[in-house]
Formats: structure tokens, C-alpha cells, sequence
């Protein structure tokens, strides 16, 4: 089931549930995925669905970011619509399977010891492995803690 299936089943259910807000929110990344199969002109891959629904939530937190701490509305309305975009998120590396993956890119690399040169190959060859499964930011923090 695609993702577009899963998240109009799941808005039917808001709807019935008389459930407002989560609505509107499935409502949103319904559409953003759709605009996206629309723009590509074909069925969306499960890589690229996840791609959408990770934009969204980032574009939410970045609104969270610029809201006034006094609209309260607003900052309940963000809050809200993440949680809700997150059921749809792929399920996120943590810092000990980054590790992992970087090891693995050191040992095909050929680097033991990883300096603050090698850093730009490094990460050439590891972001496409880790792309819409971990952080980026969180990739950079561990391999920089790795680093000497």
C-alpha cells in the first residue's frame, strides 16, 4: 500500500472520528504527496514518498522555529501536525547504526584513522547511503566525534 493509500485511510478515520485537526493535517501531506506524483508525472517510489513526508515535517519545524512563543495556537498547531506527520516518517537511524554505516564506509575507503581532511570523502560516500533514513545533522555530529 502506498504511501497516498495509507494517509487518505487514515484521514476517512479522522473524518469519521470527528477528529478536526488531524484531519486538516492529513489533508496537507496528502496533497504534498500528490503534488509530487503530479509533478513526476508517475507513481511516487517508497523512497521518494518518504522524501515528502520528511520535507514536511522539516518545513513544520522550521515554522515552529519562527512562531512567536506568545501564539500559543500556532505553536499547539505545529506541534500537532508533526506527531501526525511522523506516523508517516520512515523510522530514523540513531547514533550507534550511523556508527555502524560509517565503519563500513571507512573500511571500503581504506581510512583507520578518519581526519578532518578525509572528511569531505567521507561524507561524499556516505550520505546517499544514509539519505532519508538519518539525520543529516546527526550523521556530522557522530562522524565528527570519530574524527582525530
Amino acid at each position: 500500500m502506498s504511501k497516498i493509500d495509507e494517509v487518505r485511510k487514515a484521514m476517512v478515520e479522522a473524518m469519521k472520528a470527528g477528529n478536526k485537526e488531524r484531519k486538516e493535517s492529513l489533508s496537507m501531506l496528502l496533497s504534498a504527496l500528490k503534488n509530487k506524483a503530479i509533478d513526476k508525472r508517475e507513481d511516487l517510489t517508497e523512497a521518494e514518498e518518504n522524501e515528502v513526508v520528511l520535507k514536511e515535517i522539516k518545513q513544520t519545524k522550521e515554522t515552529l522555529e519562527m512562531t512567536p512563543a506568545d501564539r500559543e495556537d500556532l505553536v499547539n498547531e505545529c506541534k500537532n501536525r508533526i506527531s501526525v506527520y511522523e506516523e508517516f516518517a520512515p523510522k530514523m537511524l540513531g547514533e550507534e547504526e550511523i556508527k555502524e554505516v560509517i565503519q563500513g564506509v571507512l573500511a571500503e575507503l581504506g581510512i583507520d584513522a578518519p581526519t578532518g581532511k578525509d572528511k569531505g570523502k567521507i561524507m561524499k560516500n556516505l550520505m546517499p547511503k544514509v539519505k532519508g533514513i538519518a539525520d543529516g545533522k546527526l550523521v556530522n555530529q557522530v562522524l565528527a566525534g570519530m574524527m582525530q
